[in-house]
């Protein structure tokens, strides 16, 4: 506002309200052809303008804004009453903006210009698209919400009243084991939100894509069984190696969160098998022509990441592969690491290589820890293709197997480096 410098700052603050204000009267005028609205662009900048006023006049004595705040609000219930009577439409939005436009002239006078201007956004956003969001609001199921409130008691009400310090022999901090719990979660959660926005309307590719990010393995089986109701063998066989190269990125996202030193040393290798597991897997596919999968049977088998009882057996699971972990070093050395790996690769991967993210470097050496990594995703692999052999058709299981005991061979090159 310094550019109208032939103006005193009081007037500048007036024009600005007035810019503001004239923003949600603006939006409210054009709804006034097809529903009852009290105000316009007339209307909404006296609202503001008095609002400022009451703040200007009171010098910034919060009681005389609050009684002016409460007149203001009965004039708006006046409208509202007569709009209820008048019409019956229940909407209180415009009344609600009204409240808002006087609160706008209060902060202008307080110089709060930033939310001033935030709130009148937000606002007109807000009014503008509500078409929009009512849909939007129609298309989401109760469930969704009550999803995403377990994340919020996972990671804002449970997350800080952990602490933050080491206890035991074992160096467990329930700080960062829950934050492992909420990040894993999280990952998991956010490809389980994207199946449930595609449902029905993607094909094998897009299920493995997603679903690696959810669980490779859980997406291995559940694609091996399909394949024997479709027949499509190229088609599943190929999806399933996708998935397993989606999982080398979910990998190297959670190395990047919680140890960026194994994030340097893992995530070029990582980044490359994605890489020829997500081609080679896409090109096996276009041998045979994608079908759209039935929503009901894409990933119903998939459990929602964010149940208290998933979250707490990941977060046992991760302790025990910490003290598991500590256990194997100080009984069997570093060979003791390696085949705690290969035997937890059959199953989740995640809690071991997250608990190889904490681990003490001087028990632990970083390259005995990314060499723990690596064999658990290849014993990961080898176990994925002994399920995909088991479970799909004869030729989709046979191909699978070779692909992901290639791959699981391609993942121990580094090894050798």
């Amino acid at each position: 506002m310094k550019y109208l410098m032939w103006l005193p700052s009081e007037g500048e603050r007036m024009l600005f309200v007035l810019f503001l204000s004239f923003l949600i009267g603006f939006e409210r005028e054009e709804r006034k052809s097809s529903n009852y609205v009290f105000g316009g662009v007339r209307v909404f900048p006296l609202i503001g303008l008095i609002g400022y006023s009451i703040a200007a006049l009171s010098d910034g004595v919060l009681l005389p804004q609050i009684l002016g705040f409460a007149v203001i609000s009965g004039f708006l219930w006046i409208s509202y009453w007569h709009k209820l009577t008048g019409s019956g439409y229940p909407g209180v939005a415009t009344e609600m903006s009204g409240l808002v436009t006087y609160i706008v002239g209060v902060m202008v006078y307080r110089e709060m210009f930033w939310i001033a201007t935030a709130l009148t956004v937000v606002c007109v956003l807000l009014l503008e698209l509500k078409t929009r969001l009512e849909t939007l609001a129609q298309t989401i199921e109760p469930t969704d919400i009550l999803n995403f409130s377990k994340f919020l008691l996972l990671s804002a009400v449970i997350l800080p009243l952990l602490p933050d310090e080491p206890f035991s022999e074992f160096q467990l901090n329930p700080f960062k084991i829950w934050l492992v719990v909420v990040a894993v979660s999280a990952v998991s959660y956010g490809s389980y939100v994207l199946q449930r926005l595609t449902k029905g309307q993607g094909g094998v590719i897009l299920a493995a894509l997603l679903g690696g990010a959810y669980s490779s393995t859980v997406t291995t089986i559940v694609l091996a069984r399909r394949s024997k109701q479709e027949g499509q063998d190229y088609l599943f066989s190929g999806g399933i190696l996708i998935a397993s190269g989606v999982m080398y990125l979910r990998l190297a996202i959670l190395l990047a969160l919680f140890n960026r030193d194994l994030m340097f040393r893992l995530t070029p290798s990582f980044l490359g098998l994605a890489v020829v597991a997500i081609t080679t897997g896409w090109l096996w596919t276009k041998r045979e022509k994608a079908t759209v999968l039935k929503p009901q049977d894409t990933f119903n088998t998939n459990k929602n990441p964010l149940e208290i009882g998933t979250a707490i057996l990941f977060g046992i699971l991760f302790v025990a592969m910490l003290v598991a972990t500590r256990l194997a070093v100080d009984h069997f050395g570093h060979y003791g690491v390696y085949a705690l790996a290969s035997l937890m690769g059959v199953t989740d991967v995640d809690p071991f290589i997250m608990g190889m993210t904490q681990t003490d470097p001087a028990l632990t050496p970083l390259d005995v820890a990314a060499s723990g990594i690596l064999v658990a995703a290849a014993s990961n692999n080898i176990a994925k293709g002994v399920y995909a052999y088991t479970l799909s058709s004869s030729k989709a299981g046979m191909q699978s197997l070779l692909f992901l005991v290639f791959l699981s061979a391609l993942g121990l090159i580094p090894l050798l480096l």
